[in-house]
């Protein structure tokens, strides 16, 4: 071994063997995330694309695979419950504008044995300055209404989630169940219908919310990884280096 030209020390060997293969590892397993998430959004992508259809029987509520039909685009029929309308509080998509998204419940009209049944429509953004209804005249649509929206579904509760305050109609989850009882409205979609279309300038609400803002940043954090396993075999060389254990011993 006096002449061989990497002398090894055993433990940052040792470390580096164990660190490595874990670098490697997370970097590929963001790669494979990547690969998910590209082909996720492409599908909701079409979803959103699809051409408009009815909105399923009420009998056939309690079985809807949502995850399947969420993106997708209905057509809903029925009259609004403007006195009932609940705020929920966001912020514009384009402005960063804090407000609030207005949520009313359509009762659904027509033949068949989904009349008389509700769901809730997120109907678009105001800004803060006019949640009172009266600051906005001709905001709410009377007799019976046809729009097309897009099926999302209803939100959980998570840790670190805000408190809803009924008292004052801010709520900050759109958690479908607790805003039916809240409205006193049954029964009720599991789910929640988000209007699209365009209204002049100066209308409000504005509708169009849904976008598919899913997070992708795998390829940052396969970059991250396989950057870390490269720097971490630079530091193990310049280790060895520093000691002399790289190149023939001289003497």
């Amino acid at each position: 071994m006096k002449n061989a030209v990497f002398r090894p020390l055993p433990t940052p060997t040792i470390l580096t063997l164990v660190m490595l293969p874990i670098l490697l590892g997370l970097g590929t397993w963001q790669v494979q995330r990547l690969h998910w998430k590209t082909d996720l959004i492409a599908r909701m992508e079409a979803r959103m694309a699809e051409t408009p259809r009815p909105l399923p029987p009420r009998a056939d509520w309690a079985s809807l695979d949502l995850d399947r039909l969420e993106y997708r685009p209905f057509t809903v029929t029925g009259h609004f419950l403007n006195e009932r309308e609940m705020r929920y509080f966001t912020q514009d998509r384009d402005t960063s504008q804090p407000g609030f998204a207005l949520i009313t419940p359509l009762r659904l009209d027509g033949p068949g044995e989904s009349a008389g049944a509700y769901v809730l429509v997120d109907r678009g953004f105001v800004p803060q300055a006019l949640a009172d209804p009266a600051t906005r005249p001709g905001s709410e649509p009377e007799g019976e209404v046809t729009l097309t929206g897009y099926l999302r579904r209803s939100e959980r509760r998570g840790a670190f989630s805000a408190a809803d305050d009924p008292e004052r109609n801010i709520w900050m989850v759109r958690d479908v169940a607790r805003m039916a009882e809240a409205a006193q409205v049954s029964p009720v979609a599991p789910f929640l219908i988000e209007a699209d279309g365009k209204v002049p300038e100066g209308t409000w609400p504005k509708p169009g919310r849904t976008r598919i803002d899913l997070p992708n940043n795998h390829l940052d954090y396969a970059l991250t990884w396989y950057g870390l396993a490269v720097v971490l075999l630079g530091i193990y060389i310049a280790f060895h280096i520093a000691r002399g254990r790289v190149g023939r011993p001289k003497g």
